[in-house]
Formats: structure tokens, sequence, C-alpha cells
């Protein structure tokens, strides 16, 4: 994280500092949760600015920053931009709203600084943050883990007559009671024509014998989240299910198999949508084959056929095609991995022919 912090500070021309606002970017950079605050950085030196209630523990455990305790949030930034003769600060637009930006701009002219409006910060976090280090991986690997035992577990659960509602709240226990921070989005547990909606809600729908059970679901460990989606048939299957479920496992392992550092996260997507397409079912693929996965759930790069973002040792994305046939049932295949040299770690280990439960 210190390292991170030094990179910012590599980055600033003379007399100008970096005010970084949003939840998740304080903790990408400091490693402390809180819902309010602040992180200053000038070429010297690096504060988190904390209000009381979060004093005492950022104090403990920041170690890559000075922490501040503020009343005032802008006086405190008033010293500190006084102290250090800043005259011009960077923000982060892309965690902004127009609303926050017109209210900084006022409360540092106020000071004498200037907002700058250029994308500078956005642009040197999106760089550190698309490329996951040795912990961050190891995070998302615990997460990963965490989701696929509750996963197998839930799965003697899943039996005609009970909702997709209650498999979602049981899900989410095996999940903290595994040691879960949280559900790193709301679980997706359908069923039958529910499989249908790529991003279905679960209902007090029953499961039903001879019917798909799709479930989309991810845990969060330390801050860093998973994502899995795996598709099972109640007791049987119909010629289409397999047919349809088949093709879809086809594209993404082929879509899997191009998964390797310097290739276009375009060529991913294009693969596994050119397999769907060729069995005669595009029209029933619209999302792209996935994105990026970190400490947001959804995060760079997006794995689709116009993004020409070269893929990078270190990156994390899902892989997650899917067939979509309205009013009958849906199939998707998802796994997370972590681009390599010469391919990529997959994070998920289970199971993906059709399995019958």
């Amino acid at each position: 994280m210190s390292g991170n912090i030094q990179h910012l500070q590599d980055n600033l021309p003379n007399n100008t500092a970096f005010f970084i606002t949003s939840d998740i970017n304080r903790f990408y950079f400091t490693g402390f949760p809180s819902s309010a605050g602040a992180l200053f950085v000038t070429q010297n030196h690096a504060y988190l600015l904390v209000d009381f209630r979060y004093g005492e523990s950022a104090e403990k455990q920041v170690k890559a920053c000075k922490v501040v305790v503020f009343q005032r949030l802008s006086e405190s930034i008033r010293v500190i931009c006084t102290e250090e003769k800043i005259n011009e600060v960077f923000v982060e637009y892309s965690y902004m709203t127009l609303a926050q930006a017109k209210r900084y701009r006022k409360e540092f002219q106020n000071f004498g600084v200037k907002v700058s409006k250029k994308d500078i910060l956005d642009n040197l976090i999106y760089d550190l943050r698309i490329v996951k280090s040795a912990d961050e991986l190891e995070k998302i690997r615990q997460a990963q883990k965490i989701t696929e035992e509750a996963y197998l577990e839930v799965l003697n659960y899943v039996r005609v007559g009970v909702t997709e509602r209650q498999i979602a709240l049981e899900l989410e226990y095996l999940m903290r009671k595994k040691g879960a921070d949280g559900v790193s989005f709301d679980l997706i547990t359908i069923s039958g024509k529910n499989t249908s909606l790529p991003h279905g809600v679960p209902s007090d729908n029953v499961i039903r014998e001879g019917e798909f059970f799709l479930s989309d679901i991810g845990a969060v460990y330390q801050g860093y989240h998973s994502d899995m989606t795996r598709t099972v048939a109640v007791h049987h299957a119909t010629d289409e299910m397999y047919k349809i479920y088949n093709i879809v496992q086809e594209a993404q392992q082929r879509a899997l198999d191009e998964v390797k550092a310097g290739v276009t996260a375009g060529l991913i997507d294009s693969t596994a949508r050119s397999i769907i397409g060729n069995a005669g079912y595009g029209e029933y693929f619209g999302h792209s084959t996935g994105h990026g996965v970190g400490l947001d759930i959804h995060e760079q790069p997006t794995v689709y056929k116009t993004n020409d973002t070269i893929l990078k040792r270190g990156m994390v994305i899902t892989v997650e095609p899917g067939i979509y046939l309205p009013d009958k049932f849906g199939v998707r295949i998802e796994d997370m991995v972590a681009v390599t040299e010469d391919g990529c770690h997959n994070f998920a280990d289970i199971e993906k022919s059709l399995v019958i439960i």
C-alpha cells in the first residue's frame, strides 16, 4: 500500500496534491475501511483524514500515512495546503458527482487552492487497480474458496419444493459462517423460466424437477470479491437443455483458452460470441463475456468485443458467456481468472460438465 502511495507521489507536479474521497480508493491505498474521510497526498507526505468515529482505530491500524482526526475536514485540508504550499489539487472525478465537484471547487477556492479539471488522479488509480498484487490475488483466491465451499454445501439444500429465496438466504449464511465479510452482490439463485433472465432476482418460485437451477454468486474477503456462475439440472434434463448447456460450455472453454497477457479483452468476448453465434443462438447472448473483479465486483477491463485493452499479467477477469431463451430457460457458466504470461490461473475449481442434482 505504501508503494502505491509512493507511486502517486512520484507523479505529482510541484506544489500540487491528490485528494481521494471515495471509500473504495481510501481503502485501496490505506487498508483502512471507513464510510467517511479523505486521503490527501502531497509530494512529501500522505494524510488519512478521518472523524472522531474512526480516529482511534485508524491511528492503531494505518501505517502507510499520517492519521489526522478532524473536526472540520476543509479546515484540516486548509492547514495542510498552507504548510506544504499547495496551490492545486487533483480529485477523483470518476467517483464524484457534479454536485460534489462543485462543492470541493468552492471550498478549496476559499483558501486559494485550485481544483484541476484534469483526470490525472483517475488515470493513475485506474492503472494501479487494474493489475492485482500477489496479496490482492490471495484475497481473491480466499473469497473464491469461501464461495465454492458454500456452493457445494448448499447444493444439498436444493431440492424440489424449496424456494429460490430460501436458497439465497442459506447460501449467504454459509458464506458468512465460512469467513466472508459479506456477499459480492445480491445473490442470484434462480430456476426454471427465471433462468432466462441474466440478472434474475430470487423469488418464492419453487424448485421443480426437470428444470435448470442457476447460481451467480460471490463472497467478499477482506474487501475483495469473487464471482462465479454454475447451472445445474434438477433430477434430469431434456435434450434441448443438454444442447444449450454444451454450446455455452464450449464457448466458455474456447474463450478461456485465449486468455493470456498480450491479447485484447475484445478477443476473449469475440471468441465466445462466435461459438454461440455459429450455433445459431447469437441473438440470445446479449451481455459482455466478462469484466474485471477486485475491490469492486465490476471493474476494468470490460470483456467485450469492442474493448482493445491489452490484458496484462495480474489482471483478474471473469469469463461468463450465456444463452437465454425467453420464457424457457437460460444457461450461464462463469469462472474468474488471473491473467498470466502464457495463459491464466482459474480461481474456480468446480465441475463444469452438466451436473444433475
